[in-house]
């Protein structure tokens, strides 16, 4: 294909990302993450964290939020593969997307988390509609835990729940943040019927920087210090990290 030939495609894919993080700008700016924000601060205020759980790709945004340069340090990312790495089933259930469906996966994993009374839930999940993801949601509710949930509202209206529960993650969650990617997540169609350029992961990574920056600026209007990482490839950013780590031991885990 030429480059005058891409060029439109370029283009209009552009546009619809830029107008989505003109609207999820626009969201912040008037006060529409302030509740999401406000439970997040509370609950680092008290010596809490930020529990983040996406399976797919929306894994990205909660590797956005946990253990990132610029990023908050009490935050610990749940992942799926930590029933394998750190749990009891076998390697071959990682395969395909089964395991995402599996509502009944949720209560192992959530025994082999770091989690405490008081931390915070931040489920991404674009359909929102996935066993897993419900099943950590509803969990987290039954146990006290607040819910903030990102997802897309367009999307998940238009598909079957898949938890036995009948329910989506945005009929779980306290607060329910629109990720304003489209049914299907594609945005340009193309001849034949196909679409291409999905925009969830660009735009749940914008909604995630939107709330760090909105947690550390309330921090800092309390006269404290964000815990916040400094890149591990600038001097003196591992001794940053581990020193701020360290008064999180056994709350956070990073690595895989």
């Amino acid at each position: 294909m030429t480059k005058s030939a891409v060029a439109p495609v370029v283009s209009d894919f552009a546009s619809e990302v830029s107008q989505r993080l003109e609207r999820l700008a626009t969201l912040a700016s008037d006060g529409g993450l302030d509740t999401a924000i406000g439970l997040m601060t509370r609950a680092i205020e008290a010596g809490a964290v930020i529990q983040t759980f996406g399976t797919g790709h929306s894994e990205a945004f909660a590797m956005e939020i946990a253990g990132r340069a610029g990023g908050l340090i009490p935050t610990n990312k749940i992942a799926l593969r930590d029933v394998v790495l750190r749990g009891s089933l076998p390697m071959d259930v990682l395969a395909g997307s089964s395991l995402e469906r599996n509502p009944d996966v949720v209560a192992e994993l959530w025994e082999i988390s770091p989690i405490h009374p008081g931390d915070v839930f931040l489920i991404a999940s674009n359909s929102g509609v996935n066993g897993s993801v419900v099943g950590m949601a509803l969990l987290a509710k039954e146990r006290s835990h607040d819910v903030i949930a990102v997802t897309s509202l367009q999307h998940t209206a238009q598909v079957r729940p898949k938890h036995p529960s009948g329910l989506r993650l945005s009929e779980v969650a306290d607060v329910v943040i629109d990720n304003l990617a489209p049914y299907g997540d594609a945005t340009l169609a193309l001849p034949g019927g196909v679409a291409v350029g999905s925009v969830s992961s660009i735009t749940s990574a914008f909604i995630a920087q939107l709330l760090t920056i909105g947690v550390a600026e309330r921090l800092n209007g309390d006269g404290r210090v964000p815990p916040l990482y400094l890149s591990a490839n600038i001097p003196g950013g591992d001794e940053h990290n581990h020193a701020l780590e360290k008064q999180y031991e056994g709350r956070i885990r990073r690595g895989t």
